[in-house]
C-alpha cells in the first residue's frame, strides 16, 4: 500500500500544486486570516500557502519558487510564482510575486544564463524577466505541456506531453460518441485515480529565439510511459553536459507484465542518431519467466548472476563534468519498498558503484556537487529526514541535525551551499540556505522564506517529545509523543494511537494537510506515533520485518506503544484511547478492531484494506499484493506466509468487533478500492456496532479538494469527540 516514492511522501499535498490543477475563477492569494483562537482549525490549515518546487539562480543570489493557495469558499486553488534573495532572512516574509492574475503558473526554471525564467501557464511554456516583465509565450502546442527541461546550451528543451493510448482500453466506435463504456483487454487499465487512456512521452524540441517547435518523440512508436505514472515528472530526465544526450526513466512493459513489475531502467538517448541504450541491462538481456500469481521474492528474476538492476531505477542526473550518471536504485523486482540506493554509473566503461551502502536506509533525493566528486542526499534515520553527503568511495557524513524533515535539495554553483526545503510537525515547508561544514552535523541552516509565519504566529504550539519503548520481543521502538498546546501535566487527556501507512513509510517529522499532528494536538488529543516494525530509518532488518508478517510483530509494536503510553505517562487517560490511520494504517485499524482486548473506545480507518482476498485482485498495484502475500488466493500450493496472511484478514475477525468505527474512502482510489470501505462499514452496521462511512466520490487515496478537506477534518474530530470526550 505504499502510495508514492519517498521523495514525494515527504511532501504530502505537493501534488496539489502541479500544472494540471484547476485555475481559480478569481485570483486566490495569500490569506490574511485573523484567528479568533490560538488553536489550529481546519480553516487555518487550509489558509496556509504550500511551497512547491524552487530553483536557485545560476549565481546563487536569488531563488524562484511556487506557492499554492486555496479557497475553501471557491473550492479552488491558485499557484503563483515568487522570487526571493537567498540572503533574505530579515525580509523573508516579503518575496516579490511574479504571478499577477488568476491563471496558475508553475515549474519555474532559470534559463539563458539566469537572464530569464521559464515557466508553465495554461499548458504552454513561457519565459519572462526575473522581475516578471517581458513575458513571451514560447510554445503553441496542441497538447498540454506537463513539464520541461532546457539543455545546458539552451538550444533544445525536453517537453513532456501525453499522447492518446488505446492498446488496453479500446477506442469506442466513432458513431457512439456518448458511450461511456470501456472495453478493456489487459491489466494496467487503471492507475492510482485514472483510466489509462493516455501515456506521457518526452519530446526533444528545438529552441529558435522566442519559439519552440513541437519536438521529436523520444519514445516514438513505443507504448510505454515516461515519466512513470502516477507521480513521475521532469526529475526523471536529465541532459548530458554537452547537450547531445538525454538520460530518462522508463518501465518498458505493458499489461500484466507492467502490473506485476517494478523493473524501471535508465536509458540513454542520442539526440543526433535517435538511438537508445539501456544503462541498467546488457544488450540482448532476456528476462526470466515470471509467475504472476506468486511473489517474485524467490523467483529467478531476483536471483540472476550479475548486477542487472531489476528493481526501480529512476531520476538520473549527469555529473557536472559529464563523466557519470547517478540515479536512485532498488535491487529487487516486485518490491516497491526495497532500499533506495544511490548508484553512480561511469559512462566510459559502464562501471556501477553504490555509494550509500554505509547508510542503511533510503536515499529520498539527491544532487551532485559542482566538483563531481561529492553527492548530497536526503535520508531518514531514527525518525528524522536529514541531509547527508557521500563521496565516490561511499564515505557518508551527516550534514544537518534536529527534529525536522528536509524535503528537497539543490547544490549552488559556489560548491559550498545548498538550497533546501524543511518541515516538521510544527511548521510546513519553507526554504533554507544550507552552508556545508566539514564537521559532522554542523552545517549552518538559514531560513529564507516565511510563507506562513503570519498564521503560525497566531497559534499556540504543541510540544513534541521522543520516546523509546520496549517491544514484546525485547527490541527498542522509537515513537513521537505530541502534546496539546497549553499542556497541563496534571490533567489526563484523550489519546490517539497513530498507525502509519506504507506499510514502509517513516513516521518522521512530516507535515500533512490531512493527518496533521498540530491540529490533532490542538483539538486536545495526545498523539502517540510509533515507528513500528517495517518502517525505514532503523536499518534494513527492521524495515523488512513487515513483509509476510502484517498482523504479527508490527501489530504487537503498535500495541506496545499505546500500552507504554497508557501505563507510563500519567497524563494519558487509558479509558479514552482511540486508534486512527490511513492506507496500511487503515488496515491496522481494521485489524486491531478485532484484536484490541478493549483498549480502544473508537477507531478511524481511511482507505484501508479490509478483505485481503478481495484486495489481491482489486488493486491496480499488483506487484504490491504479489510481494506481500506470496501467493494468489486461489493457489493450492500457498506458502505458510501466504496462508497466514489470508487467515488474518481483518474481515475474518468482524465477529469480535465491539467498538465504534468511522470508515473513510475515496471512490477514485484504485490502489485500495472503495469496496474495502463499503465492506467494513456494512459489516459493522450488520453487527449492530455504531459506525459511519465518509465517502468521497471524487477523491483518490488522498483528499485534495479544499471543501472535502475541511469536511474530512470536521468529521474526524466530531467522531473522536463523540467517543473520547463525551461524559
Amino acid at each position: 500500500m505504499m502510495t508514492m516514492n519517498k521523495a514525494i511522501a515527504l511532501a504530502l499535498g505537493a501534488l496539489l500544486m502541479g500544472s494540471g490543477q484547476m485555475n481559480a475563477q478569481t485570483m486566490i492569494q495569500k490569506s490574511n486570516i485573523q484567528l479568533t483562537s490560538d488553536l489550529m482549525t481546519p480553516e487555518a490549515l487550509w489558509a496556509m500557502g504550500r511551497i512547491g518546487p524552487a530553483q536557485a539562480s545560476p549565481d546563487g543570489k536569488q531563488v524562484v519558487y511556487q506557492v499554492s493557495y486555496y479557497s475553501v469558499k471557491q473550492n479552488a486553488s491558485h499557484t503563483m510564482l515568487f522570487i526571493q534573495p537567498t540572503k533574505a532572512e530579515k525580509n523573508m516574509a516579503k518575496p516579490r510575486p511574479l504571478t499577477t492574475d488568476a491563471k496558475s503558473e508553475t515549474d519555474a526554471a532559470w534559463i539563458e544564463g539566469g537572464q530569464r525564467i521559464a515557466f508553465l501557464r495554461e499548458g504552454q511554456l513561457w519565459k519572462m524577466n526575473p522581475d516578471g516583465t517581458g513575458r513571451v509565450k514560447l510554445t503553441n502546442s496542441g497538447i498540454d505541456i506537463e513539464g520541461f527541461k532546457f539543455s545546458p546550451d539552451g538550444s533544445k528543451v525536453i517537453l513532456i506531453k501525453s499522447l492518446p493510448y488505446n492498446d488496453i482500453i479500446k477506442k469506442n466506435p466513432d458513431d457512439l460518441p456518448k458511450a461511456s463504456g470501456r472495453l478493456i483487454t489487459d491489466m494496467n487499465y487503471r492507475h492510482w485515480d485514472h483510466y489509462v487512456e493516455s501515456i506521457p512521452h518526452p519530446f526533444v524540441a528545438e529552441v529558435n529565439g522566442n519559439t519552440i517547435d513541437e519536438g521529436v518523440d523520444v519514445l516514438a512508436g513505443e507504448p510505454y510511459e515516461s515519466p512513470m505514472a502516477p507521480f513521475g515528472g521532469i526529475e526523471q530526465f536529465d541532459w548530458s553536459r554537452d547537450s547531445k544526450q538525454i538520460a530518462y526513466t522508463c518501465r518498458k512493459k505493458t499489461g500484466v507484465d507492467y502490473a506485476i513489475s517494478t523493473d524501471a531502467d535508465i536509458y540513454l538517448y542520442n539526440i543526433e542518431t535517435r538511438q537508445t541504450r539501456n544503462l541498467c541491462k546488457p544488450e540482448g538481456y532476456v528476462e526470466p519467466k515470471i509467475d504472476p500469481t506468486k511473489s517474485m521474492r524467490n523467483q529467478a528474476v531476483n536471483h540472476q548472476q550479475g548486477d542487472l538492476n531489476v528493481g526501480y531505477d529512476q531520476n538520473p542526473q549527469f555529473s557536472p563534468d559529464g563523466q557519470y550518471v547517478a540515479w536512485q536504485s532498488m535491487a529487487r523486482n516486485g518490491y516497491e519498498s526495497d532500499r533506495n540506493r544511490l548508484c553512480v554509473y561511469r559512462l566510459s566503461d559502464g562501471t556501477k558503484t553504490y555509494v550509500t551502502e554505509r547508510f542503511d536506509s533510503n536515499v529520498d533525493g539527491f544532487c551532485w556537487s559542482n566538483d563531481s566528486k561529492t553527492l548530497f542526499f536526503l535520508g531518514v534515520w531514527n525518525a528524522v529526514g536529514m541531509v547527508y553527503q557521500t563521496n565516490l568511495k561511499g564515505e557518508v557524513m551527516q550534514l544537518t541535525d534536529g527534529w525536522y524533515d528536509y524535503g528537497s535539495l539543490q547544490a549552488l554553483a559556489n560548491g559550498k551551499q545548498l538550497l533546501v526545503s524543511r518541515h516538521s510537525y510544527l511548521a510546513p515547508d519553507d526554504l533554507y540556505l544550507l552552508t556545508v561544514n566539514k564537521k559532522e552535523k554542523r552545517s549552518a541552516v538559514a531560513q529564507i522564506t516565511g510563507e506562513n509565519k503570519h498564521i503560525l504566529d497566531q497559534l499556540a504550539k504543541p510540544s513534541v517529545q521522543q520516546r523509546w519503548v520496549k517491544t514484546t520481543d525485547g527490541r527498542q521502538e522509537l515513537e513521537w509523543i505530541i502534546l496539546p498546546p497549553h499542556f497541563d501535566a496534571n490533567k489526563k487527556y484523550p489519546t490517539l494511537l497513530f498507525c502509519e501507512g506504507g506499510p514502509q513509510t517513516p513516521v518522521s517529522q512530516f507535515w500533512s494537510y490531512r493527518w496533521n499532528m498540530y491540529i490533532m494536538a490542538a483539538n486536545g488529543y495526545v498523539v502517540v506515533a510509533p515507528n513500528r516494525r517495517g518502517l525505514p530509518g532503523f536499518g534494513s532488518e527492521w524495515n523488512e520485518a513487515v513483509s509476510q508478517d502484517w498482523t504479527g510483530q508490527p501489530m504487537k509494536d503498535l500495541l506496545s506503544a499505546i500500552d507504554d503510553a497508557a501505563n507510563e505517562l500519567p497524563y494519558v487517560d487509558k479509558d479514552r484511547l482511540g486508534c486512527v490511520g490511513a492506507s496500511f494504517g487503515g488496515f491496522s485499524a481494521y485489524y486491531l478492531a478485532g484484536h484490541h482486548d478493549g483498549r480502544f473506545k473508537c477507531f478511524i480507518a481511511h482507505d484501508g484494506a479490509f478483505n485481503l482476498e478481495s484486495m489481491y485482485t482489486d488493486t491496480e498495484e499488483a506487484w504490491f499484493s504479489n510481494w506481500e502475500y506470496d501467493d494468489a488466493y486461489w493457489n493450492k500450493d500457498q506458502t505458510e506466509a501466504a496462508r497466514r496472511t489470508y487467515a488474518n484478514s481483518p474481515h475474518l475477525a468482524v465477529d469480535k468487533w465491539d467498538t465504534p468505527i468511522l470508515c473513510i474512502h475515496g471512490e477514485k482510489d484504485y490502489r485500495i478500492n472503495a469496496n474495502q470501505g463499503f465492506g467494513a462499514f456494512n459489516a459493522a452496521r450488520m453487527r449492530g456496532i455504531p459506525a459511519e462511512l465518509l465517502l468521497f466520490p471524487d477523491e483518490n487515496h488522498w483528499v485534495l479538494k479544499p471543501q472535502n478537506g475541511v469536511l474530512w477534518q470536521r468529521t474526524y474530530f466530531n467522531w473522536l469527540d463523540r467517543w473520547l470526550k463525551a461524559n
